[in-house]
């Protein structure tokens, strides 16, 4: 009787299996690889409800970080100001603005404006603004430049990683307590000052 397949039809089988292996070990690098916040995070830039410009605010007008984000250093998160804050400039200047109406009218009719958050950490790792200002880490190690921003943008991944290495060494982000809000400072700080500083690597300091 004549034989049907052909010869090499007995290592097809095989064929499969380690196609299907490699295929596999490829998906799950691909996921792992692109699938990290290095690709998924850093770029996100959402619309905002209003145009505002931190280029303008915190860059030409050289606004502190801190007129607005007025508990960065006391507290866990940064907060997002009030618009009665917006009106202490605003009630003497740019009411006639079109951009301005949706400011105005969250302020007069007391309506919260609905900002997109564009940083943010996990809800299973705890992070807090307020040990990292006072350890002297700068406002544009973890955010850019925000001041050269029109939109603001994630620049960084906020990975568990990419906090570890700054964890390990922390020199490069440190600086002092008056240049924290700077994006331009690129001094050092001295021995004595790092040598202070012991931050934590283990999985309670951030998992609790």
């Amino acid at each position: 009787m004549a034989q049907i397949f052909s010869r090499w039809a007995n290592k097809v089988p095989t064929y499969l299996l380690l196609g299907v292996g490699l295929g596999g070990i490829l998906a799950a690098l691909g996921v792992w690889y692109f699938f990290s916040p290095e690709f998924t995070d850093v770029g996100y830039q959402p619309s905002q409800p209003i145009s505002f410009s931190h280029r303008l605010h915190a860059g030409e007008l050289e606004i502190d970080c801190r007129y607005c984000h007025t508990v960065v250093d006391i507290a866990d998160v940064a907060g997002v100001p009030s618009t009665a804050v917006c009106m202490n400039c605003h009630r003497l200047i740019g009411q006639d603005l079109a951009s301005l109406q949706p400011v105005l009218h969250s302020f007069l009719e007391d309506v919260r404006i609905e900002w997109v958050r564009v940083h943010k950490v996990p809800e299973y790792a705890y992070f807090t603004h307020q040990a990292h200002i006072r350890a002297g880490i700068g406002c544009s190690s973890c955010h850019g430049d925000v001041a050269s921003m029109d939109v603001i943008r994630q620049v960084e991944p906020l990975s568990m990683s990419w906090c570890l290495d700054c964890h390990r060494n922390p020199a490069p982000n440190i600086r002092p307590s008056d240049q924290i809000t700077s994006a331009q400072w690129t001094g050092e700080v001295s021995p004595a000052v790092l040598e202070t500083l012991n931050p934590p690597t283990d999985c309670t300091a951030c998992h609790r």
